[in-house]
């Protein structure tokens, strides 16, 4: 997608990884992002597009019946998906997100996508243009703290859709949030 820094949209992620309750019945294993999910937003129009899922076999940990609960994501799932370097290349392609501001709510899924790409050498998909929409969010509405995605749908009225805890659906519903925080005072 060459060069050129990209401001007519922005690429809305998602992560979902492996997750157990109570922590200590993960045992030696470490955190798999299982799922990346991603959108675009553009930012004339608000409309939310290529909404896009990408399944990630865990190649260092295994599926909780916790994290199937979540995400609904099972063991055979993931075993179906592709390894994280492969979903990393796709999404690169698909998204061109090292040109494009990109966001997340919170600053969980920029962490974990940093840690997952260290680990297994996968060149990390962004460039430095992270946007904390949750910080964002609050800030713009003057809350005295951040809250969950869920909370700040009701806060504008919106209805979520799809499934919580699916990387595109939570995606999609940030670019919703993202939208209507953007357009506050605009």
């Amino acid at each position: 997608m060459g060069g050129k820094n990209k401001l007519d949209k922005i690429v809305v992620v998602d992560l979902e990884a492996t997750c157990w309750m109570p922590r200590e019945s993960q045992g030696d294993q470490r955190s798999d992002i299982i799922e990346i999910g991603a959108c675009f937003l553009d930012l004339q129009t608000g409309k939310i597009s290529q909404k896009t899922s990408y399944i990630v076999k865990p190649a260092s940990s295994m599926i909780s019946e916790f994290c199937t609960e979540l995400t609904t994501l099972t063991q055979e799932d993931v075993n179906r998906g592709i390894p994280f370097s492969d979903a990393c290349n796709k999404f690169i392609k698909e998204f061109g997100p090292r040109n494009r501001v990109w966001a997340s709510w919170g600053d969980y899924d920029r962490k974990h996508f940093q840690r997952d790409c260290d680990f297994y050498g996968a060149k990390y998909p962004f460039g430095p243009r992270h946007l904390n929409a949750k910080t964002l969010f609050s800030l713009i509405n003057g809350l005295p703290k951040e809250l969950g995605l869920q909370k700040a749908l009701n806060y504008y009225d919106i209805e979520f859709k799809g499934t919580q805890h699916r990387g595109h659906d939570d995606a999609f519903n940030i670019a919703k949030v993202l939208w209507k925080t953007l357009r506050k005072n605009g």
